[in-house]
């Protein structure tokens, strides 16, 4: 039984194994560049250049192990990455397709119910330069139609062979059968609605879930290094190394662990875009987000001068002549400055969610817009008179604002730009451009809104899940923050102690400590600010992962980088002072 369990176990890894090279080899088959000049150019260079990294590491010999180490790893690095660099190219590919196919079979269900030829469907999609890669399949296949002649279903299936997307390739494969057999796009693209939604609403849950194990690994990997740093702190006191190399060596592992966790969550991210930046129109939005980040950069340069110079003592101006204390404790001399970035930092999320107001807001609206113009077949204006006066939340006075615009025979198109523009929402203005253009080519209103509102709907809900998902990181990353924080600062202030007792005993003159405790090696106020860095990179990087999961602006960040920064502050000063306090006793 045992032996056959083993020959099943042995059958798995070599399926796995294989699965890995046939992926990988198919990966170096896509790609634009020839297999052979890739294979000339970057794979044996990276050979080369790992076998160089080994020679050096052993030409080092003088040089103590934990500093020769990194180098062939160095080398190993590189090599890893060019083999693998083809995969993750298709893949960040693959990604790219199945992040805005839902929006662009949104809009070609709008374009297919209105009154023009299936290819100027595809024409009009192959224009939309927003839709990335999707755009230019749309492109190709316009080429193979009206350069090389083939039918539209000939054209679908030949892309469908070749797109590493499997959920566009699969609608490609069913929309060539059924244009084949003679059933018209619009009727197949309304009836792939649910499919494509629900297939999108699977890569999203996906990369959530996928986000949820990062969580776990992250914490796992953190709290190891805390460990590590821990006793590249403490270590020395009984062994007689140098502590800032130790500590030095650790905080940089530090550092490429949680940089490499930000890539990662970065890459797992679901691409949901919260904002829109309108071209050509400044609105107040604008001018406050302007005022708002100027103000918080001038003033963390003037308090950044302040600190610096007071610091060094070349500024007449210091943190003690502002602050109650003396002396100020080294970790306020880096989160003071960075305060005022908090100031943006609030603004921008008021700003966010003022537009998740208006997102939840916006399918009920568009619903009522569709089927009061379908059922009065009046004019949008006309319909908004009525629209106008009812409450659709944060999106009332936009609504207003409007009918307004249209009241005044301004032309529709750039009517509803500014009405986008106001908003600021990424998803109302690309299903307000789909609802304009099926209007002006002749689409039921009607069924625009309720494709539209249905579609934006299923997006709300899986904007739920993420905003949960991120609630769950920001409690982790700020309790990571804390825990780690009071485990650097009483291994830093026991070691404190310890040098301090040594002198005291020393100065009796009874026996040599020295040869038991060694605290001559140690450079405390280094060390502190060694950790100080640790504090605030841990922060810069836990404020962008913290973004990049919650998909919003980038200074959205500016909030949770000073609040955990100032949380990692406030606990190191509290540890300190509670160990001196436990300890002296």
């Amino acid at each position: 039984m045992a032996s056959q369990e083993s020959d099943a176990t042995s059958e798995q890894i070599r399926e796995s194994v294989g699965d890995l090279f046939s992926d990988l080899l198919d990966s170096y088959q896509r790609m634009n560049m020839p297999m052979r000049r890739y294979v000339l150019m970057i794979l044996l260079p990276s050979i080369g250049f790992l076998v160089l990294t080994v020679v050096v590491a052993l030409l080092l010999d003088d040089l103590a192990f934990m500093i020769r180490a990194p180098i062939p790893l160095l080398g190993l690095l590189a090599l890893g990455t060019a083999i693998f660099y083809p995969k993750v190219l298709l893949s960040q590919e693959r990604k790219a397709l199945n992040n805005r196919l839902h929006l662009l079979i949104t809009h070609m269900t709008v374009l297919s119910t209105t009154r023009i030829d299936r290819m100027e469907v595809f024409r009009a999609l192959s224009k939309e330069d927003e839709y990335g890669a999707l755009t230019i399949e749309m492109r190709r296949i316009v080429q193979l139609v009206d350069t090389w002649n083939q039918s539209l279903d000939d054209a679908l299936r030949r892309r469908a062979k070749q797109v590493p997307s499997e959920a566009l390739s699969d609608v490609f494969d069913r929309l060539a059968y059924t244009l084949g057999a003679g059933q018209s796009l619009k009727e197949f693209l309304i009836s792939e609605q649910e499919q494509v939604m629900q297939n999108y609403e699977t890569v999203y849950s996906g990369a959530l879930d996928n986000i949820d194990v990062m969580k776990d690994l992250y914490m796992s990997m953190i709290l190891s290094m805390t460990f590590a740093l821990v006793f590249a702190v403490v270590l020395p006191v009984l062994t007689g190394t140098d502590p800032t190399m130790t500590v030095a060596a650790v905080i940089a592992m530090f550092v490429f662990v949680q940089t490499g966790f930000y890539i990662a969550i970065r890459a797992m991210a679901p691409y949901d875009p919260l904002w829109y930046n309108p071209e050509g129109i400044t609105t107040d939005l604008d001018k406050w987000m302007i005022a708002t980040f100027a103000t918080g950069v001038a003033l963390t340069m003037f308090l950044s001068v302040i600190s610096i110079g007071g610091f060094f003592g070349v500024s007449p101006i210091s943190l003690e002549m502002l602050l109650p204390l003396s002396p100020v404790p080294l970790p306020l001399y880096v989160a003071i400055p960075i305060t005022p970035l908090i100031i943006p930092g609030i603004y921008m999320r008021r700003a966010e969610n003022r537009i998740k107001a208006k997102d939840e807001e916006f399918p009920s609206f568009i619903r009522a817009l569709g089927a009061a113009e379908g059922a009065k077949q009046a004019t949008s204006s006309m319909v908004l008179q009525s629209l106008r006066k009812k409450d659709f939340g944060e999106l009332t006075g936009d609504i207003d604002d409007l009918y307004k615009r249209l009241n005044m025979r301004i032309e529709p198109t750039s009517a509803w730009r500014y009405f986008t523009a106001d908003c600021r929402s990424y998803l109302i203005q690309k299903f307000s451009e789909m609802y304009l253009i099926g209007r002006e080519m002749g689409g039921s209103p009607k069924q625009l809104g309720e494709i539209i509102a249905t579609n934006m709907n299923v997006v709300m809900q899986l904007r739920q899940k993420r905003s949960q998902a991120t609630t769950t990181l920001i409690g982790l990353l700020y309790g990571i923050s804390a825990a780690s924080t009071f485990a650097f600062f009483i291994g830093l202030q026991v070691v404190n102690i310890l040098a301090n007792m040594t002198l005291d005993i020393n100065s009796t003159g009874q026996f040599d400590v020295g040869s038991l405790i060694n605290t001559q090696v140690y450079n405390i106020p280094l060390i502190e600010f060694l950790l100080i860095i640790v504090i605030v990179f841990n922060a810069l990087l836990s404020s962008l992962m913290i973004r990049e999961t919650d998909g919003g602006h980038k200074m959205n960040s500016y909030m949770h980088f000073v609040l955990i920064t100032w949380l990692g502050s406030i606990i190191s000063i509290v540890t300190k002072n509670m160990v001196s306090s436990f300890l002296s006793i």
